[in-house]
């Protein structure tokens, strides 16, 4: 693959716990290395970000929830008017779908629809779903918890994971709100899984479920002309005899498909698996250390030679080289960022 830049990269982190809010940072192309280049503390709790080439949107994982948005096609991170709430509590994940933000709320385990204005600024909530159901664990799955929400990649529907029901809802996109209709179909996994995020393979016809509460990868067919998203098998992301308490963040698909990398916090680690030529079988190959504490995020550069490991409780972003042969990943530096907890690119 040619690298040809990355351009900027930005780094969420909790401001609750001594996190400087959003840093933005330049990449260097040659060796991938962050400097961090600005930073604000104009929304408590960014722990999730998306963004375009010219607007940056952060969650607020806050108990009443918000959104906000930044221009950032200068040097600095300007906010696009104040925080919006999002109708939901401690909101965890983020999404644009058809000129829509969609926010995804552990809290009150409901998935949020809000317009974008002309120049990208979220507008009050247009819809709210709400899920129902339970879990097994007694501690973690009393309710729902929505972790996660995401456009299939035919852009037709929304899936959203719900950790604390063991399930991913798949909703067709409606046409007038740009967020999920009315209804859903459920997905379900073991349960005490844990379902906490969900990548696609580029070739569109599988996905890839990570749990939290049980380290697996679950492996799924999915039909963008129904949306029926199947599993069809689970691979556990530890080695056999691994101690300790484990709880995967993360998951990455290569952008050829030959393999997917998932975060473990609690083990610190970054496992690497093989898929076979159907996409349907994973293969652990090994785990390699974080390069910190608690990974809370995982993110591959837009040239796919690179992996960032965004280590909250160590309070720094650690950068990997990876092997093109075996998808290892080699660490190659760190930049320290307290209580960082996500890391995404423009």
């Amino acid at each position: 693959m040619g690298d040809t830049g990355v351009g900027r990269a930005f780094i969420g982190s909790f401001t609750s716990v001594g996190g400087p809010g959003i840093v933005a940072a330049s990449v260097d192309p040659a060796t991938g290395a962050l400097t961090a280049t600005a930073a604000t503390r104009a929304v408590a709790d960014p722990s999730c970000l998306a963004a375009t080439d010219s607007v940056l949107y952060a969650v607020s994982e806050t108990a009443d929830g918000a959104v906000a948005a930044f221009d950032i096609t200068g040097g600095a991170l300007r906010p696009l008017g104040e925080p919006v709430p999002v109708g939901g509590h401690s909101p965890t994940h983020l999404a644009l779908a058809r000129g829509r933000l969609l926010t995804a709320h552990y809290g009150s385990g409901s998935v949020s629809v809000l317009p974008l204005g002309p120049d990208g600024s979220p507008g009050p909530v247009a819809s709210v779903v709400r899920y129902e159901g339970r879990g097994p664990d007694p501690d973690r799955q009393t309710r729902p918890h929505a972790h996660q929400v995401r456009p299939d990649p035919s852009g037709r529907w929304i899936l959203a994971v719900d950790l604390g029901s063991d399930a991913v809802r798949v909703h067709a996109l409606d046409p007038v709100t740009g967020g999920p209709a009315a209804g859903h179909r459920t997905t379900a996994l073991p349960p005490g899984t844990g379902p906490r995020h969900l990548a696609f393979h580029p070739g569109g016809r599988h996905a890839y479920v990570l749990g939290e509460l049980e380290p697996t990868l679950t492996v799924c067919r999915w039909d963008d002309r129904s949306g029926i998203l199947e599993p069809v098998a689970a691979n556990r992301v530890l080695p056999d005899g691994a101690a300790g308490p484990a709880y995967p963040s993360a998951v990455v698909v290569a952008p050829d498909g030959s393999r997917v990398w998932a975060a473990i916090r609690g083990h610190d680690s970054i496992a690497v698996l093989d898929l076979d030529e159907t996409s349907e079988k994973a293969e652990l190959v090994t785990t390699v250390p974080c390069g910190g504490h608690w990974p809370r995020d995982l993110a591959l550069d837009p040239s796919g030679r690179r992996l960032y490991a965004a280590n909250e409780r160590s309070g720094d972003v650690t950068w990997f080289h990876v092997d093109e042969a075996t998808g290892i990943p080699h660490p190659a530096g760190s930049l320290p960022v307290p209580a960082a907890s996500c890391v995404v690119f423009t």
